[in-house]
C-alpha cells in the first residue's frame, strides 16, 4: 500500500498524538508499505508575535497555508493512495481527500463533548466552541473511521450525521517493554533515583494535568486514606509540574511530606514505579482509552480505577473500581473516603488474593499487545482500500 498519514504539527508542543502517528507509519514500513507522513511546518508561528497571538499564527500554517500545499503534493499521487488521520482533530483536513481512499483515528471526543456543555467539569469558551464545530464538520465529511475503544465508536456515532461506510473499533497496543519485575528492585532503582525512601512501596499516579485525569482526586482519596489508616507510605505524582491548585492542596495536605510530584521521568523509570507501587491509582474522570490501567497490568501493579467506560472496557476484571467522582463538593469527600477504604482493602489482601489479582491483570492485557494492534490496522486499511473501485490502469475513482 502506498499510505499518507496526516499528523498534528510539532509545534504547539503535543506530544502524544506525534508519537501515535510516529508508531503507525513505523509498524506500516515494518510491513513493506510505503509511507509519508504530512503535518504543516511552522512559518507563521515562528513570527516575532506577541505570545497571545502565537496560537493563531499555528492557525494560519495549519489551517491556510499547509491545505494549500496539500492540493498540490496529492495531484502527484496515485488514485489507490490511502489518507490515514491520525486523530479526528484533524477534521478540517478530511475535505481535501474526502473523495479518495481515507480513514480517520479517533481516539476520543472529550473536546467535542465539552464545546457542547456536556462535560461541566470542563467548561469551553466561545472560541473554543467555534473550533470544535469546525473540527466536527471536518470529520463528518469523513466516510471511514477507527476507533480506540467501543465508548469512543459510540461517541463517534453520535456526533456522525449519518451512519458512515465503515467503523470499527482497534485497541491501542501496549509497548512490549512493560512487563512485570521483581518490586524490591524496582523500589530499589527509584529510591536512587529521586532520593526517597520507598522500600516499603508507595502508591503512583501517571498522568498529566489535563482536567479528566483527576490528579485533583488523587489527593484528595490519598489524604483520606492517611487520615484513616495512618500508614506512612508515600504517594509518587508521575507526570508534568502540578498546577498551582495542586501544588496549594499538596501543601495544605497533613502528609505533605510524603507527596512528591516527579516530572521528566524516562519511560525506563515509569516501568519501575509501575512495578514497585503496592497501587496504581487512576480515578479518571473520562478517557479515550486509558492507556496507564494497561501498561500498569503488565508491570504486575494493582489497579484502582473509575467504574465507567472506557476504564472498565480496558481493565476488564482486573481492576478494583470506584465511581466516578462527583462534582458535589460534600458528596466528593465521601467518594475520597471510598476510594481510602478500597486502598485499604487492596493493602490487606493475602498474597495469594494479590497474585491471583495481578494474574487475572497479566492475562487481561494480552488484548493489548502492539503486534496485534497492528496487524488489525494492516488488515483494515487493506479492507477500506478494497472498498474503492478504480479504473484500468488510470487509477482514477469511478
Amino acid at each position: 500500500m502506498r499510505i499518507v498519514i496526516f499528523c498534528h504539527p510539532s509545534f504547539p508542543g503535543s506530544q502524544s498524538m506525534p508519537r501515535y502517528a510516529r508508531w503507525l507509519a513505523s509498524g506500516m514500513q515494518a510491513r513493506g508499505h510505503e509511507v509519508d507522513s504530512w503535518q504543516p511546518k511552522p512559518f507563521f508561528y515562528t513570527l516575532p508575535v506577541p505570545e497571545a497571538l502565537k496560537k493563531w499564527m499555528g492557525y494560519i500554517d495549519q489551517y491556510i497555508v499547509f491545505p494549500i500545499q496539500v492540493r498540490q503534493r496529492i495531484k502527484g499521487l496515485p488514485k489507490q493512495t490511502l489518507f490515514v488521520f491520525a486523530d479526528q482533530a484533524l477534521g478540517p483536513w478530511v475535505p481535501l481527500v474526502a473523495d479518495r481512499p481515507h480513514v480517520i483515528h479517533c481516539h476520543d471526543f472529550l473536546a467535542q463533548r465539552s464545546a457542547l456543555g456536556e462535560i461541566p467539569e470542563n467548561q469551553t469558551g466561545w472560541t473554543g466552541k467555534l473550533y470544535q464545530a469546525y473540527i466536527r464538520r471536518g470529520y463528518r465529511k469523513g466516510r471511514n473511521f477507527i476507533s480506540v475503544s467501543n465508548k469512543t465508536q459510540a461517541e463517534l456515532h453520535q456526533f456522525l450525521k449519518a451512519a458512515p461506510a465503515f467503523s470499527a473499533v482497534i485497541y491501542n497496543g501496549v509497548n512490549p517493554n512493560y512487563t512485570s519485575g521483581q518490586a524490591a528492585e524496582s523500589r530499589s532503582v527509584l529510591s536512587a533515583r529521586f532520593g526517597i525512601d520507598l522500600s516499603s512501596g508507595y502508591l503512583v499516579h501517571v498522568g498529566g494535568n489535563q482536567w479528566y485525569k483527576n490528579r485533583k482526586g488523587v489527593l484528595e482519596i490519598y489524604d483520606a486514606w492517611r487520615k484513616a489508616y495512618s500508614p506512612s507510605i508515600p504517594l509518587l505524582m508521575i507526570g508534568e509540574e502540578p498546577t498551582p491548585e495542586l501544588s496549594e492542596l499538596a501543601q495544605t495536605s497533613a502528609f505533605r511530606n510524603d507527596i512528591h510530584f516527579l516530572t521528566g521521568v524516562d519511560d525506563q523509570h515509569v516501568i519501575h514505579a509501575y512495578r514497585g507501587a503496592r497501587v496504581f491509582l487512576f480515578p479518571s474522570l473520562a478517557e479515550g482509552f486509558g492507556w496507564p490501567i494497561a501498561e500498569a497490568m503488565a508491570c504486575g501493579c494493582r489497579v484502582l480505577t473509575t467504574s465507567e467506560a472506557p476504564m472498565t472496557e480496558v481493565a476488564g476484571t482486573a481492576a478494583t473500581l470506584l465511581r466516578r467522582r462527583p462534582l458535589d463538593e460534600l458528596d466528593s469527600q465521601l467518594w475520597a473516603d471510598e476510594g481510602a477504604v478500597r486502598i485499604q482493602h487492596i493493602l490487606n489482601e493475602t498474597a495469594e488474593k494479590r497474585r491471583e489479582w495481578i494474574d487475572r491483570g497479566l492475562t487481561n492485557i494480552r488484548r493489548f499487545t502492539i503486534e496485534n494492534a497492528t496487524d488489525q490496522l494492516e488488515e483494515t486499511y487493506q479492507k477500506i482500500l478494497g472498498t474503492y473501485r478504480f479504473a484500468g490502469q488510470t487509477h482514477t475513482l469511478v
